[in-house]
């Protein structure tokens, strides 16, 4: 017997499936698809409130994203066949559209926790956002969703301060990009480095907590990191919402990085933050995809993190 205590929006939608990279690219469709698999073989996906994400609006982007760039990328956008954006990141004739939900799944997700209609949100998605900058694509991503949500959050809904948690195993850079510097957004990390992008340890803004892990480091290293820089830092920040950017290639059973985590390390850690949240932002966390490229640990990995956002006891 299976038991829910809080409400967990799934916000996704097809169009996210038809973005495709090349048969060769490790950020592909079966990713969302081996999602689906785990939340319906463990009963979870039940309990979970599913939405349809909605295009992301010009206005919503331009918030994160100067509105010249979100012009370009409109304009880049093929008819057919494939153009490459840079040497990682190339878009199909479905691509804008997935980019446009991906961003508009994180809008509608933070509507919902904002309004009272979810607890908390997890938006099921690709492509994947947090290393695109202001006015650069990057590392298979388009547009910041996790930027997009914060911004919007303040500007709609009248929050002060957003935290940005990021566990991915490679640094969000562009969402450091986006919001260095910037007193009302507190963004913690952990990430493998050296490693791409290459960036987050030389001298980041104050309202950075970058912390950098080697390769090789497991579960003990990013549960020290969690539990001796992050929490005290959030605690201190106060969040009035939090959003996550939830990359699970920092897995080890995930040959694209050298990090060494498990299934239940992402349960753990999705645990702390739910604990924060309940400090301090009335339980309020909007979650959206980023990397895991291991199928069956990234089903596994998100099953676990959505199930401790929904309280879910079996």
């Amino acid at each position: 017997m299976i038991s829910v205590t809080m409400t967990v929006a799934f916000v996704t939608h097809a169009d996210c499936l038809k973005h495709e990279m090349g048969a060769w690219h490790p950020e592909r469709p079966e990713r969302l698809t081996a999602i689906e698999d785990q939340l319906i073989a463990s009963g979870v996906g039940q309990f979970l409130v599913r939405h349809d994400a909605p295009l992301a609006t010009d206005e919503q982007l331009a918030r994160v994203h100067p509105l010249e760039y979100v012009r370009a990328i409109h304009d880049a956008a093929p008819q057919a066949g494939t153009v490459h954006l840079d040497p990682d990141t190339a878009m199909n004739p479905h691509s804008l559209d997935a980019a446009l939900r991906a961003a508009g799944a994180a809008v509608l997700a933070t509507d919902l926790v904002m309004r009272g209609e979810a607890d908390n949100a997890f938006c099921g998605v690709r492509p994947p956002g947090h290393h695109a900058c202001r006015a650069r694509p990057m590392g298979f991503c388009i547009f910041n969703n996790v930027a997009v949500a914060a911004r919007h959050a303040m500007a709609v809904h009248g929050v002060k301060r957003v935290a940005i948690v990021d566990f991915d195993v490679h640094h969000g850079n562009g969402t450091e990009d986006i919001f260095e510097n910037d007193p009302d957004v507190l963004m913690v990390s952990t990430f493998q480095h050296p490693f791409y992008p290459y960036s987050g340890t030389q001298d980041p803004a104050p309202n950075m907590v970058n912390v950098p892990l080697a390769a090789g480091a497991g579960g003990e290293a990013f549960r020290s990191a969690v539990q001796d820089v992050w929490l005290p830092a959030l605690d201190a920040f106060r969040p009035e919402l939090i959003v996550v950017s939830a990359g699970f290639d920092a897995h080890i059973e995930d040959d694209m990085a050298m990090l060494r985590l498990h299934d239940a390390d992402y349960g753990w850690v999705t645990e702390k933050l739910v604990e924060v949240a309940e400090r301090h932002c009335q339980a309020r966390i909007v979650s959206s995809l980023e990397g895991g490229y291991a199928l069956e640990a990234l089903g596994r990995s998100v099953l676990q993190h959505v199930r401790v956002l929904a309280s879910l006891n079996a």
